[in-house]
């Protein structure tokens, strides 16, 4: 029996998983360059997670997205993408894995040129520390900006965890002045943890203060802030602070969180600015996404991001 159905591809609708995969004319020199990681690690998560499995998720639902951006013109045809692969971390241990995930990002920030942006794709939260060192060089230059439900500065009493990064990096030595964390959520966090945060000079601004001033405007005026201060800003998203409605595959989302759009209007402000050099994308289980709406939302983090660093390269033509 005939089964009827539409096979061939459009040709003029270019699918995000070629881009990505270098399946594209390479745009001239002078484009930006985008270097994508995965850092497959889910092995200290506080919940149960197979956010190991996210990087490969997210490669496979670009194939459901386009290349252009429609807000804003433009095409991720325009950015010389490298997608590096996973980060080998197959029988390590947590601190093993955590080394060579600083090496990882190490080796790419050294290797001229060193890309415009890199994006690390989680993993569970605990990526952000190594990914970070590997990355930014002197911690005392570094900013941090967080879109997250969660401080994540818990004690070391359970090892380390998606639950310290931010700890852990105040205790490397980055300033807690460099650090920005919005979005994060009513009743997600403990008194003692937002103590430790303004003990230590963190900005916290809630979902509601960030959604009063506009995520987007919120994000561009901190890092507008920390860019005075810091040589470069490494942004995390985990995706949990969005509203669990719209992150079943996220294991610590709740209600009350962003909304998909917010937060993919924070990964393009990050993409677009000048002094962000690295952006991680976080906390999803796609074992725990029946419907794939967290690694969608994930993929469009990653999208936007790369559009933000197109609209980069505009402006900086344009000036």
């Amino acid at each position: 029996m005939a089964v009827c159905g539409v096979t061939a591809d459009d040709p003029d609708w270019i699918r995000a998983s070629r881009w990505l995969a270098g399946d594209l004319p390479a745009p001239g020199d002078a484009a930006p360059v985008l270097a994508v990681l995965g850092a497959p690690l889910s092995a200290t998560s506080i919940s149960p997670s197979h956010a190991d499995r996210c990087p490969a998720a997210v490669r496979a639902a670009l194939r459901r997205f386009a290349t252009w951006f429609a807000p804003a013109g433009v095409a991720l045809e325009d950015v010389r993408v490298a997608d590096h692969g996973d980060i080998d971390l197959d029988g390590l241990d947590v601190a093993a894995s955590l080394a060579a995930i600083a090496a990882a990002t190490a080796d790419l920030w050294a290797t001229p040129p060193p890309p415009d942006l890199l994006v690390v794709l989680g993993g569970d939260n605990a990526v952000t520390r190594p990914a970070l060192r590997g990355y930014a060089g002197e911690l005392a230059r570094t900013g941090l900006l967080t879109l997250d439900a969660h401080h994540d500065v818990r004690g070391f009493h359970a090892g380390v965890t998606n639950g310290t990064p931010v700890r852990g990096l105040i205790d490397d030595g980055l300033p807690g002045g460099n650090v920005v964390q919005v979005g994060i959520g009513a009743f997600t966090n403990v008194a003692a943890h937002r103590r430790w945060c303004e003990q230590r000079g963190v900005t916290v601004v809630g979902v509601s203060d960030a959604r009063a001033e506009g995520i987007g405007a919120c994000v561009q005026r901190h890092l507008d802030l920390l860019a005075r201060r810091c040589d470069r800003i490494w942004v995390d998203l985990d995706v949990d602070v969005l509203d669990a409605a719209f992150a079943p595959g996220c294991p610590g989302a709740r209600p009350g969180g962003l909304l998909p759009s917010e937060l993919h209007e924070a990964a393009l402000v990050a993409g677009r600015h000048a002094a962000v050099a690295g952006i991680d994308i976080v906390e999803v289980d796609p074992e725990a996404d029946p419907t794939g709406t967290t690694v969608d939302n994930a993929a469009l983090c990653l999208l936007h991001a790369a559009a933000g660093l197109a609209l980069r390269a505009r402006g900086r033509r344009a000036g």
